[in-house]
């Protein structure tokens, strides 16, 4: 009931006209509905916005074997969404998505460049729009890949402290730097574009040092600090954690709570039987650190030692959060801020034979995402949600009118009713460069069976598909595209995929 109320107090009614705080508290004690106290004293929700880079859902929400204590306690008060996902598996483009509410054909970010303003140069984006509001934004760490001066009230804090804490960490880059016979790394990022990276440090270290030490650590004190500042205003505070990016680094005790040895390999360390090519990604991003082999399979040992670092830095990552959260409380915050965390896109932990994003598979655009609303019963949801869906959701649920030219549905009616009907399908891309054809776009459609992903070149007749039957096989091993069995299946998944997203929104986002 209590959710009802926030949620109704804080609603424009039509016509994108909005009432006054005191004015909403007013209709409720007219109409009987007592009003949650923050309302009636005219106070708007704050929003701690919450963004994990490289986080898939390897979390004991989830059901994964990670030690993420502080994940249950916002479980505890808010709504998981077990099927959520990002619109595109890298994280400049996901986050120029989500954070403007576009998708990357509107955005035209596919890569790391250009910037999403050389396409929408007046675009207003989500903590802009809260700024537009009223609202104080600030942000610390990594909230977009290239910072957006515009959508801040105070400057963005990141941190300076080093990457590697360790001798041997730092002895590698000692060498990196003074030795010649460096080995690069190039992307073909398409229309005739490159990247080319040289050989990194250490792919993961565990320093034994103090939280705040590392990078993560420094940037949540700084927010933690930020807070008692901002309690008195209405806010919109964003704290981008950079692990479990690479290289995984943890503090040592993040390290020691796990059994290395008991940690499982992926199970399905090989490519989808009949798979395309063009599918499938070498793992450049991974491979171009010390110690990864250059060409070839993950070693046993390596893969274990990295799944081990992954979840160590999960862990540190989720206690920063649970500090961060109470302090919120401490300052008796809490009872008026709506939480908000994500993971930019997922990540392959040996799955195919990848350690990376950079594909359309389900371990690559799968994204954790959990929302706390002040006075709302816990919940899960199976409910199909997507990145672009969180800017107008949040808009909603502070009340605010529904922003202009987002292309999500506000999913704030399923932290009431989680069973309710919802979209019918969400929509992930990216880009490939196909040999002999040029560049091409992977697009992804996820419905509540299926995956079905269909690869183009424009102006050629180049075409693969993929299709994937989640539930006989949700690992995605078997493509069933060309099964004669499942042509059908195949003509209506892409007669849906190119039908577009518009088509799958649920009636009341249409």
């Amino acid at each position: 009931m209590r959710l009802m109320q926030l949620k109704r107090g804080f609603r424009p009614p039509g016509r994108g006209r909005v009432l006054s705080w005191a004015m909403c508290a007013a209709a409720f004690m007219l109409s009987g509905v007592q009003p949650p106290a923050q309302a009636a004293e005219g106070k708007r929700p704050n929003v701690l916005f919450i963004a994990i880079d490289d986080l898939r859902p390897e979390l004991s929400i989830y059901g994964a074997p990670v030690i993420t204590p502080t994940f249950d306690r916002l479980a505890r008060s808010g709504t998981v969404f077990e099927r959520a996902y990002c619109q595109q598996a890298l994280c400049m483009p996901s986050r120029a998505s989500l954070l403007t509410g576009r998708r990357p054909d509107s955005t035209k970010v596919y890569a790391f460049n250009p910037d999403f303003r050389a396409a929408l140069p007046d675009v207003v984006t989500l903590p802009e729009y809260f700024k537009k509001q009223g609202y104080h934004t600030q942000a610390y760490g990594k909230i977009f890949h290239n910072d957006d001066k515009r959508a801040w009230s105070a400057p963005l804090f990141k941190s300076r402290k080093p990457m590697y804490q360790s001798e041997k960490g730092l002895r590698v880059l000692e060498w990196i730097k003074e030795d010649w016979r460096k080995i690069n790394f190039t992307w073909h990022l398409g229309n005739g574009k490159t990247k080319t990276k040289r050989m990194g440090g250490l792919a993961w270290e565990a320093p034994d040092v103090p939280d705040f030490e590392l990078g993560d650590g420094d940037i949540n004190r700084r927010a933690i600090a930020t807070l008692g500042e901002l309690k008195d205003k209405p806010f919109f505070l964003a704290v981008g954690y950079f692990k479990p990016h690479l290289p995984f680094v943890a503090p040592k005790k993040y390290f020691d709570l796990y059994d290395r040895d008991a940690i499982k390999p992926a199970p399905n360390p090989f490519p989808p039987k009949d798979v395309p090519q063009c599918a499938m990604y070498n793992w450049n991003d991974m491979r171009h650190y010390y110690g990864v082999p250059k060409v070839g399979p993950m070693p046993d040992q390596l893969a274990r030692d990295l799944k081990h670092a992954y979840f160590a830095c999960v862990t540190y990552v989720d206690t920063l959060l649970g500090q961060l959260l109470d302090e919120l409380e401490r300052l008796e915050l809490r009872d008026n801020t709506i939480v908000i965390v994500w993971g930019d896109h997922g990540w392959q932990l040996g799955e195919h034979g990848m350690w990376d994003k950079h594909s359309n598979f389900e371990t690559s655009t799968h994204v954790p995402l959990l929302i706390s609303v002040p006075g709302q019963k816990a919940g899960r949801t199976e409910a199909l949600v997507e990145f672009v869906d969180i800017y107008p959701t949040l808009a909603e649920l502070c009340g605010l009118p529904r922003p202009e030219g987002v292309e999500g549905a506000s999913f704030a009616p399923l932290i009431d009713n989680p069973k309710r009907e919802w979209k019918t399908a969400a929509f992930s891309q990216h880009p490939r460069e196909i040999p002999g054809f040029g560049y091409g776009m992977g697009r992804s459609m996820r419905t509540k069976r299926y995956r079905f992903t269909e690869w183009t070149v424009p102006g050629t007749d180049f075409r693969e598909v993929e299709l994937y039957d989640h539930d006989n096989d949700p690992g995605e091993n078997v493509n069933l595209a060309g099964v004669e069995a499942r042509r059908q299946s195949v003509e209506r998944l892409g007669r849906k995929l190119r039908a577009g997203w518009r088509a799958a929104l649920p009636p009341s986002g249409r």
